[in-house]
């Protein structure tokens, strides 16, 4: 696991007692970021073995800072990324054997130029999945992902995996697909993207030259805040255009 060892519950001292949690502590803790999260998903991930907490000699679980800080991270997976619980098993292995980033705590979004844990000296890691695992994700085939990397929706990195969005994006074009929304038609959308991607770009370029490292990392924040606004005003203007309001 992420966190440090620990002694059971029934042998630690009272101050090591005093900094576990119960887990309905844990759910208020998770609560102001994931409303949706309950004592039955908690129980879940702990049978998935994506977190272990200790437990007393009555049976009643007790969770460290680290451990919800894991819960925190792997919640963040499933809703910023749609990841499967066997790719964030993956991903939080390879943290534990030094392969990756750190997880971050709970409630202190990563500084710029820090993204998953990453110095602002370095480019960003995020996250990646392999073909298999965007396969598996995604429920589709390999007929299926060549075709969508065919019109430029997923673009394979250059070690031949795919970095996490790509799960995301996988997952919205099988959607629409059941709207009868073909992965061709999608290809407006994809030149759009890349049309707001270069309008930011030309923005934030300066900055990612600079030699100060202090600057790059600025460079990065300005970009997801950008990404951030223009995909805003992207979504307000098609439902402008459709004449709807979404909720």
């Amino acid at each position: 696991m992420l966190h440090t060892p620990r002694g059971g519950a029934g042998n630690g001292t009272a101050a090591e007692d005093h900094r576990l949690m119960s887990i309905g502590a844990v759910l208020n803790a998770l609560r102001d970021e994931f409303p949706e999260v309950t004592i039955s998903k908690i129980r879940f991930l702990e049978s998935e073995g994506l977190i272990e907490p200790e437990r007393t000699p009555s049976g009643y679980r007790k969770f460290s800072r680290q451990d919800v800080e894991r819960l925190g991270h792997v919640l963040r997976m499933q809703r910023d990324h749609y990841l499967p619980l066997k790719v964030i098993r993956e991903h939080l292995e390879a943290l534990e054997r030094g392969e990756g980033a750190p997880v971050a705590p709970l409630g202190q979004p990563r500084e710029p130029g820090d993204a998953w844990g990453v110095g602002d000296t370095e480019e960003p890691t995020a996250a990646r999945v392999g073909h298999a695992e965007l396969l598996a994700a995604a429920e589709i085939d390999a007929e299926q992902l060549a075709e969508w990397e065919t019109y430029g929706l997923i673009a394979p990195l250059p070690d031949g995996g795919y970095d996490a969005e790509a799960v995301t994006v996988a997952a919205l074009v099988v959607e629409l697909g059941r709207f009868g929304i073909e992965p061709r038609h999608l290809r407006v959308l994809k030149s759009a993207a890349e049309r707001e991607a270069g309008l930011v770009d030309q923005v934030v370029a300066p900055l990612r030259r600079h030699r100060n490292p202090q600057t790059r990392a600025h460079a990065e924040a300005r970009t997801k805040e950008l990404a951030g606004l223009t995909g805003k005003l992207h979504s307000a203007l098609v439902q402008t255009a459709l004449g709807v309001r979404l909720p």
